[in-house]
């Protein structure tokens, strides 16, 4: 009885999130719908405004947020690399990196309001069936954003995978690391037991976002990617031990 009480609590708790995420998703994108005519620096901090706001909603479900390895989260031109289990290693992202571009899908630009605002802050968006036309627009953008001083996020696993299962490192990220010379920021989460990728429940406990000791330029093109999976899994393996 007291296992299916606790359930009905956590049904509860999940519902009213879901419901006040979109209701506060909706609220920013719409009150800050003016903010499209303008410089897209402010449009960075209305998505760490929304972030935050989340983070915030999550407490709701019993869901605390923790960062670690806060000397390890770049500043200045980087390459990102999060352990992808859940929608919130997205959102999470806006709220501790200063300048975020993100490798998104061409889908993702479809959506109303949340497509406008990343066009106007310049998401690098790729079309995954056309391949090699993809991995060179992917180089020759995240080539432009660096310039900027932002910090480039991608998934290394191209997908969300469940806690526990390390899925295929894409060649993508390997592609950037060899065209650029800037160091790859490896994150390691825990967040899929808690946000799970599929379903509206969300599980009481503490996600946590790791960022770790970041890979420097110059390695071979193997050495890199074993270095970075080792790196990403054993960090989230451990977390998901805690």
């Amino acid at each position: 009885m007291r296992d299916q009480g606790l359930r009905g609590l956590t049904v509860v708790r999940s519902v009213l999130f879901v419901a006040l995420f979109y209701l506060w998703s909706a609220a920013v994108a719409i009150g800050f719908t003016p903010l499209l005519l303008g410089p897209p620096r402010p449009i960075l901090g209305m998505f760490r405004l929304w972030s935050s706001g989340i983070l915030v909603l999550l407490r709701i479900c019993g869901v605390r947020v923790e960062v670690r390895g806060r000397q390890h989260i770049p500043t200045g031109a980087a390459l990102v690399a999060p352990k992808h289990q859940c929608m919130l290693d997205v959102f999470a992202q806006f709220s501790v990196l200063p300048a975020t571009c993100f490798v998104m899908k061409q889908e993702l630009m479809w959506i109303p309001w949340f497509g406008w605002y990343a066009a106007r802050v310049r998401q690098i968006v790729i079309k995954r069936e056309e391949r090699a036309a993809a991995l060179k627009k992917l180089v020759r953008e995240a080539k432009q954003r660096f310039a900027e001083g932002r910090q480039v996020v991608i998934f290394p696993e191209g997908t969300r995978t469940a806690p526990g299962k390390g899925g295929e490192y894409k060649p993508g990220i390997a592609a950037l690391y060899r065209e650029i010379e800037v160091p790859v920021h490896p994150v390691a989460t825990n967040s899929g037991v808690h946000w799970p990728a599929h379903g509206f429940l969300r599980k009481p406990g503490t996600i946590v976002f790791e960022y770790l000791e970041p890979i420097p330029p110059g390695l071979k093109r193997a050495e890199f990617m074993r270095l970075l999976q080792e790196r990403i899994e054993t960090a989230s393996a451990r977390l998901l031990a805690e």
